[in-house]
């Protein structure tokens, strides 16, 4: 991001297109540079479920070609006027982990990432596209050692005897090390289905990338990244726009729905609008509803609890700050019990706000944007390749 501001000056004015293919929804969203700033042309969100046969706000299970087909109608419906694009792929379909490695020289250290992988990746490295990037010590805790312990005898250890400390020239620093990965499968797939629908899509990017990239900036504090999707939610710490902690969380938006559906014995339509606050709740259930929808939450706030204070005990730092983004960021007080449980200044995600749009959409944006920050994410990256 340091460079990001400077590369949108000048350049070409050629309209882009950031595309979110997401569990339960796809986002698009269009943008162009002019006078160095990027300048929102038009964005659209299509529900999947009906190319699923299942109700709006559920997460289908669907062939390419429903997908491509839903994705060519939100292409019309928004007036898109653009094919180029980039395209954000959801968390679930890669791999994101840090690694402590031996701190060693560059060269060597690109040797021993392939063997550090497998540990991480459940399939052979030449299944997937493996890349990898250096936490910077600054951005993480101080420097680390691995002491390397020298077996002793069994007699000493039998008689309670501590173990020697390893002499100082077996004492290890140690680094950690971001790896990304992406099966090759899901690569071949997605590409597919982009070219199917008329894109020129240069990029592939892991969602959580594109939702940083729009949503947080590069201060020198911790922040915490909460997308809540329909079937799932992704928890990551980041410090400079770099994740530090990624966690998955199988708890979403869908759980509250299917809540309420089930409590209140109302159709999953009805609880998906009731759940996002778009009709006033019948008089007499508004104890009922807040009840049910908080059953449904806790869990998932209680795991990523448990991430917060994992990260905190580890690296000895404090939040500053957690933006919530997804399309689950749009249900009613969401912000209310996500601060009472895990104990931080919450607010919702503004992607948008790294755009230029007219005036009198500055509300929508605000209560929409949260759903379209991988979308807008991808588009401001695409931008940037214009140079």
């Amino acid at each position: 991001m340091a460079n990001f501001f400077k590369k949108l000056f000048g350049g070409t004015n050629a309209s882009v297109l950031g595309i979110d293919i997401g569990s339960a929804a796809i986002k698009i969203v269009q943008l162009r540079k002019k006078s160095g700033q990027a300048v929102l042309e038009t964005y659209g969100s299509l529900a999947l479920g009906p190319y699923g046969n299942v109700e709006i706000g559920r997460s289908p299970n669907l062939p390419p070609e429903k997908i491509i087909e839903a994705l060519i109608d939100v292409l019309r419906e928004s007036h898109v006027s653009t094919n180029q694009a980039g395209l954000a792929v959801p968390y679930g379909a890669s791999l994101i982990s840090v690694a402590e490695l031996p701190e060693v020289a560059e060269a060597e250290l690109m040797k021993i990432i392939p063997f550090e992988a497998r540990k991480y990746i459940p399939v052979p490295l030449s299944e997937v596209m493996l890349d990898w990037m250096i936490i910077p010590k600054a951005v993480g805790a101080a420097d680390k050692t691995r002491q390397l312990q020298q077996p002793q005898p069994q007699s000493q250890a039998q008689a309670g005897v501590e173990p020697a400390q390893a002499p100082p020239s077996q004492v290890q620093k140690t680094i950690e090390v971001l790896l990304v990965a992406m099966h090759n499968e899901t690569i071949s797939r997605y590409q597919s289905i982009v070219t199917q629908a008329g894109l020129n899509v240069s990029f592939l990017e892991i969602e959580a990338f594109s939702n940083i990239r729009s949503v947080l900036d590069q201060g020198a504090t911790s922040e915490m990244l909460i997308d809540i999707g329909s079937a799932t939610t992704k928890v990551y710490i980041v410090e400079k726009g770099i994740i530090r902690t990624p966690h998955l969380v199988n708890h979403g938006s869908q759980d509250v729905t299917m809540a309420l559906s089930s409590k209140l014995g109302i159709s999953v339509e009805e609880a998906e609008v009731l759940k996002r606050g778009l009709v006033k709740v019948p008089e007499g259930q508004q104890k009922d509803v807040g009840e049910v929808i908080l059953q449904a939450l806790e869990p998932l706030f209680s795991e990523i609890n448990q991430v917060l204070l994992s990260y905190q005990k580890r690296y000895n730092k404090d939040i500053a700050k957690t933006s919530i983004v997804g399309g689950g960021a749009r249900l009613a007080n969401l912000l209310t019990f996500a601060e009472s449980r895990i104990r931080t200044n919450v607010v919702l995600g503004n992607p948008f706000g790294k755009t230029l749009a007219p005036a009198f959409l500055e509300q929508v944006l605000k209560e929409t944007g949260p759903e379209f920050a991988g979308a807008v994410g991808v588009a401001l990256r695409k931008l940037q390749e214009q140079g």
